[in-house]
Order: structure tokens, then sequence, then C-alpha cells
């Protein structure tokens, strides 16, 4: 059963301590490994990165984690190159590996979906029906054969895995996935909301259905979508949505910031591979659910060893193996973008829309 409600204002929000590794270029080129927490306070404004193009961990804002970005369509096809194989064969250094989790959750096992239409913004301000297409796909989107790719991918295995082979805990893909629908209507959202706010609406909605317990948020993801207009800074020129996690009272809780996706126009998939003006809605969604059900705390799930998941991976393909394409699910038919999959192509790893 989904539970729909509206009101209720929020308040407060967390400031996570950041851990893990992550790969910097020197000027050099040489990669090296630091922790997140130095990382953090090498930067002291929030990073700049338009020239990162294919997506991947960005610190959007000082004192939260980092955040992974979906890559706007001009940035992912600038990033892939030319000559680059849209989905084709990959060694396994560009395979996803395991990164060891956070507190031994790593993927989402019983993945489960909050979608939280956040502000009074949304009253009579929807012309493109995102919130009727959104509740639509993640009615539908679980059990499907788009999403089963995520399956491969597991927890409580050793750090560097890139093959579960039958070890661990795998991430799941059971229907009925959406478990709720918030439309917090009680007052607006802040007109361009930062990360730190996003995380609040987050813990605010742990909170409002009732996910307080310990482990309560081991396998939820609350999709924190804004309203026409009210969207984040940077979106549609440097991401087109991003997910991270924050740390709460109810322990650390994974959400997405998922704007107003037609605002972008063709920069987050308006029309794209001729899929329609609305293509975009579910491409972005998709893409941000499948990554938080394999890295659901960033970016200690399953990532390559740039930090890209199996969404940043397959952004924005156009033509050739893993093009985006419309999928029939159990509640209609959407336009989605291809997935990662190690096991691809004997184990070489590439794009694909259908898993196994």
């Amino acid at each position: 059963m989904i539970l729909t409600s509206r009101g209720v204002a929020n308040s407060g929000q967390s400031n996570p301590a950041v851990s893990g590794c992550i790969r910097v270029l020197g000027l050099l080129g040489a990669a090296l490994c630091v922790s997140l927490s130095a990382y953090a306070q090498m930067a002291h404004e929030p990073m700049v990165f338009e020239n990162n193009a294919v997506g991947g961990p960005r610190l959007l804002e000082e004192g939260q984690p980092l955040a992974i970005v979906h890559p706007t369509v001009e940035d992912a096809q600038r990033g892939r190159g030319p000559n680059a194989r849209a989905g084709g064969a990959a060694s396994t250094t560009s395979d996803l590996s395991y990164h060891g989790g956070t507190g031994g959750v790593g993927v989402e096992t019983t993945p489960m979906i909050v979608l939280v239409l956040w502000g009074s913004q949304w009253t009579n301000n929807d012309p493109t029906g995102e919130a009727s297409i959104l509740q639509s796909f993640y009615s539908g989107v679980g059990g499907s054969s788009w999403l089963n790719s995520v399956t491969q991918y597991c927890q409580g295995v050793a750090s560097g895995t890139f093959f579960c082979n039958g070890s661990g805990a795998p991430a799941g893909n059971q229907a009925g996935m959406l478990v709720g629908v918030w439309y917090d209507s009680a007052a607006p959202a802040p007109a361009h909301p930062k990360q730190s706010q996003i995380a609040s609406e987050a813990v605010q909605a742990a909170a409002y259905f009732g996910f307080k317990a310990a482990g309560a948020n081991a396998n939820v993801q609350y999709v924190i979508a804004t309203a026409r207009g009210s969207s984040s800074s940077g979106f549609g020129r440097q991401y087109c949505a991003y997910h991270s996690s924050t740390n709460s009272s109810y322990g650390n809780i994974a959400y997405t910031n998922l704007p107003y996706i037609t605002d972008a126009g063709a920069s987050c998939g308006a029309n794209f591979n001729g899929l329609g003006p609305k293509a975009g809605i579910t491409i972005v969604s998709g893409h941000e659910l499948a990554e938080t059900i394999s890295d659901q705390f960033p970016t200690t799930g399953w990532s390559d060893s740039n930090g890209a998941e199996n969404g940043d991976k397959c952004a924005w393909i156009a033509s050739g193996q893993g093009a985006s394409a419309n999928v029939t699910f159990s509640t209609g038919v959407f336009p989605v973008q291809s997935l990662w999959s190690n096991a691809f192509n004997s184990g070489a790893g590439g794009c694909v829309l259908s898993y196994p």
C-alpha cells in the first residue's frame, strides 16, 4: 500500500561527517587516493565541475557529503568523446567494484521509494504532469528486467570485489517499491534549495512516514522533487539531478534531489533520441533510482575507479548498444537510459536495457 498525504511544514538539518576515499587527479595526472574528509578540508569553496563531464562525486556545499551528480546531455556526450564506444566492452578497471559499505550497508536489498513533492509551489503548477508521471513510473519499475541489472551487485563482500558470484546479499528488484508519497505543501520550499536543505527535507520525510527505528532507513531512498521554477542552483547547466546521503537521529538517510526536469529542456532529456518532450523525467529519475540502489550511501557501494556509478557510465547514449529507449513496465511505457552491467559481454562490462 502506498501512503499518500499532504501538509506538514519542515525544519532542521543534519551535518554529517564525510568519510571514505576518492581519486583526485594531480597536475601531472597521477591518481591519488585521499580521505573524503581531508578532501573536503582542502576545498574552501564548493567544486566547480562543469568540465567533469561524465558525472560522479562532487562537493556541492561545504559541510555536506559528496553528491553524485547526473551530467547534462551536453556534458555527458562531450566527456564521452566522438570516438567512444557507446556501451561497448570495457576492462575490469572500468567495471564497478564494491567499496565496503557504510555500517555494513552498501546496496538496498529490498529497495523502497518515498516521493516527496516539496513545497506549496506544486499547487496548480505542474504543466508537464511530472508528479503523476513519477508516481506511475516508480509504481511500475520494481520487478522490471530494466532494473534487474542491479541484482548482480551485493553487500557483505570484500572491498574491491567486481563479481559477487552468489556471495553476500544482493541488491533487490522487487515489485511495489513506491511505499509513500508526501505532498508537503504547507509552506513554500526554498526558491533555490541548497543540498543541506534538501537533506533536511529527507529527514523530515523519514519522521513523517515513521522510519525512525534503528536500521529503518537501510533500504529507503527519499526522492525530493521540487516544482517548476524552484530548482537548485546549477540545474540544467551543471547537472540534471544528484543523490547523496545524510546522518540523522534515524540513521543514515539516502536522498535524491530531483528538480522539475522539463525546466531544463534538451539539456536534461527533452526529445532525447526522439523519445518525446517529457523523456527526461523518467530517464533522469530512473538513473538516480538505480544508482541509489547500488550505492546507497555514496561512495561506499558500487562505483568505478573514477567514482562513476551504474547510471553515470551509461548516461545519454544516443545510438548503438545501450542507447536510451522506451521500455514497457507494469504501469506503462517509459523512456529510460541503459545501466552498467559488469556481467555484460562475458564479464567485460557494458550498458544494458535489460538483464540478464
